[in-house]
């Protein structure tokens, strides 16, 4: 059990109060009561004697009561905001290994993938194992407790089981996760923008998404592991492809995700070869529905943005990588008066180039109001944005919300900080208007403490960083 105590502030669902000194007791993976002055009670919280079983320090602001049937750790959280952990709804994580290039600094979308193609396929075992801890270590330290990863990179030879290990690194450092498998089948040969060696067939590309849904998918209310089908792009697969995706998908009962209306490109692109905008090309494709979820959506048209109302499909807001491209700035505030469900994301590191979650809150919220102004987006909106909305993107249930009966996935920051002095009248939306570290003091997922005092506690955090380094060293080579 953990008991979260005397919490500074807990954020609470839309509509309740938000409290203040409250405690939050964790019992297994759940949240089993949110109340003040909370006792664990009987011999969870007593000796064999009968006397208060004692308690002793295990680290900074945490204590231990030790007891014949189960353990307590006890937090002091008087000095902690706690909110719902947070949702990423599309990333790259071996695009961590590949930030910051200097050649790339300066490119919009088409002419970045094509340089990058050229280093990513050197992507080994290793890559994917190092990017997927460096890349889910930064979101469980910057609060971010359930993610998606789209990874349709398959380089010619690559020993493993790619989706085996990223599973095996995601368990490792304790985050809920929902990869796609993704995929591309469209190489230079065939007019696309990758080198033939990292694309495959569409049988290899089909068969290997039904083997991963039968050995990893999980559809339980607790699920650490779901899986989606992912074609990459409109741009990097077959018409074919994208439909029998589709359908394979529907079999399962798996969800489904490509990038779409990312930049204009896209759209000459699918204008050029389809003769059809990109949602319109997803609607004969059958790429449409509650099911389904688009990265990026900056260019949909108002008659798009009705159909994408009317059919409940979800999009996963990337604003600093659209930043960061120069992409363009979604119509967040507009889906969102419409009913369409919005996400949040970091998108891939080579294009943000951080896996900084609470940084991209604030930044969802900023963006927002330079195309409509001061009241487009409240702290409480990007709150909902990166919480609820992303579960309900990613299809999960109990998580988002700071509630008795939830899953506890957790997110406690520290606000006795210098940054945040003069801005706690309002404590939660403190932590997106204020502050210059956007880092936990405790990460919580499942019930397990993930992050703590600050650091991942699954995986060492400097073996992390060399081996990353090392491989990213070693992938610049292919240029």
């Amino acid at each position: 059990m953990v008991l979260l105590k005397d919490c500074f502030h807990i954020l609470t669902p839309e509509g309740t109060d938000d409290l203040r000194g409250a405690d939050i007791l964790i019992r297994r993976n759940r949240i089993e009561r949110i109340a003040k002055s909370i006792d664990p009670g009987g011999s969870a919280s007593r000796g064999a004697s009968g006397e208060a079983a004692p308690r002793v320090e295990t680290g900074k602001g945490s204590t231990t009561e030790q007891a014949p049937d189960e353990e307590i750790e006890v937090i002091d959280c008087s000095h902690i905001v706690v909110v719902p952990g947070f949702v990423n709804t599309h990333h790259h994580f071996y695009q961590t290994l590949t930030r910051n290039l200097k050649e790339v600094q300066n490119a919009k979308l088409f002419d970045w993938l094509i340089y990058l193609y050229e280093v990513w396929k050197g992507i080994d075992a290793d890559a994917v194992f190092y990017s997927t801890l460096l890349a889910a270590g930064e979101l469980l330290k910057t609060g971010c407790t359930c993610a998606t990863d789209h990874h349709y990179i398959y380089p010619m030879g690559f020993q493993g089981d790619l989706m085996g290990i990223q599973f095996d690194a995601s368990g490792k450092v304790g985050i809920r996760f929902s990869p796609c498998r993704g995929s591309m089948s469209l190489s230079k040969k065939d007019g696309g923008l990758p080198p033939d060696s990292v694309v495959q067939t569409e049988d290899q590309i089909l068969r290997d998404s039904e083997r991963v849904i039968k050995t990893y998918h999980d559809d339980s209310d607790s699920s650490m592991r779901k899986i989606i089908l992912a074609p990459c792009s409109p741009f990097s697969v077959t018409e074919e492809l994208m439909r029998e995706t589709a359908r394979l998908a529907r079999i399962y009962g798996v969800r489904l995700h490509t990038h779409l209306a990312e930049t204009a490109d896209e759209d000459d692109y699918c204008l050029r070869v389809y003769k059809k905008r990109p949602l319109s090309l997803m609607q004969d494709l059958e790429f449409v529905g509650e099911d389904v979820s688009y990265a990026h959506g900056i260019f949909f048209e108002d008659a798009e943005l009705e159909l994408l109302a009317e059919t409940g499909i979800s999009v996963a807001h990337c604003p600093s990588s659209n930043m960061r491209l120069g992409s363009g700035i979604a119509r967040v505030k507009e889906m969102i008066e419409m009913g369409i469900n919005v996400g949040l994301a970091v998108d891939g590191s080579a294009s943000n180039d951080t896996s900084d979650f609470l940084g991209e809150m604030r930044q969802a919220l900023l963006l927002q109001r330079v195309r409509y102004g001061a009241g487009a987006l409240s702290a409480s909106d990007v709150f909902r944005i990166a919480t609820l909305n992303g579960a309900k993107l990613l299809g999960f249930n109990g998580i988002g919300s700071v509630e008795e009966g939830y899953l506890a996935d957790l997110a406690l920051f520290d606000i006795d900080r210098l940054e945040y002095a003069g801005a706690l009248s309002d404590p939660p939306a403190a932590l997106l208007f204020a502050g210059i570290n956007h880092q936990t003091a405790y990460t919580i997922v499942n019930g397990r403490i993930v992050v703590r005092d600050g650091r991942l506690t699954g995986y060492d955090e400097q073996e992390i960083i060399a081996r990353a380094n090392e491989i990213s060293t070693q992938l610049l080579k292919y240029i």
